[in-house]
């Protein structure tokens, strides 16, 4: 069962959609708890601590954390191999150009795989930047605030993390909407109100994120 609907196109929409909107929800929570950083170190790098620490005493220190971050990695996985997966499927499927132009898709839509791409390699760099410390200088380990601010006092750890984020921004616009047609939620009378919905979850989401570099880079955080 698990085979047939792992080789099946409906499937990998399936998966890709069910992946999707657990990632969704993650970035939601996680733009939340950065816009902590507004009311100060103590603020945020308590909220970093708790991270750590929910899930206690029924759970070890950092245990709850890990069952949230091998999650996301599994979503990550399997909506980027399906994505993939499904990509070259259709390009087997119409291994000739079209005679006639077809219409032309949203900016989003076309931008749908590049998109995917920056993502995945801002993860790695966001990773490797605020939680290992690995290509941040003066990195400080529990002292999260503190390296939020060096990052976004360089220009490239602005360029990179911006772009990330209007990636993410059309990303999500296209994808919550697709996601809804592939479970069938969508129909001629929710469609409108799904694709509000998408626009506005796209623009909060984009404008929530990088709100935290500008401030930064304005010195309202500091």
């Amino acid at each position: 069962m698990t085979r047939t609907l792992w080789d099946s196109t409906v499937g990998k929409k399936t998966i890709m959609a069910v992946s999707g909107l657990i990632m969704l929800g993650y970035l939601v929570a996680h733009m939340a708890g950065n816009l902590k950083i507004f009311f100060g170190p103590g603020e945020f790098d308590g909220y970093a601590h708790w991270l750590r620490t929910m899930g206690e005493p029924i759970l070890h220190y950092e245990w709850a954390l890990w069952i949230v971050r091998v999650g996301l990695v599994a979503a990550v996985v399997l909506h980027g191999v399906s994505a993939y997966q499904l990509s070259r499927r259709d390009i087997r499927a119409r291994p000739a150009k079209y005679v006639h132009k077809r219409p032309r898709a949203s900016y989003a839509t076309r931008t749908m795989r590049w998109g995917g791409i920056i993502l995945a390699l801002f993860i790695v760099w966001h990773i490797l930047d605020l939680t290992t410390g690995t290509v941040h200088t003066g990195f400080e380990a529990g002292h999260p605030y503190q390296n939020v601010i060096d990052t976004f006092s360089t220009w490239y750890g602005n360029v990179i993390y911006i772009t990330a984020v209007l990636a993410m921004g059309l990303h999500v616009q296209h994808g919550f909407w697709s996601a809804a047609q592939t479970l069938g939620v969508g129909n001629a009378t929710r469609d409108r109100i799904l694709k509000t919905l998408a626009n506005l979850l796209a623009v909060v989401l984009t404008v929530g994120f990088i709100s935290v570099p500008v401030a930064v880079m304005t010195g309202v955080v500091s």
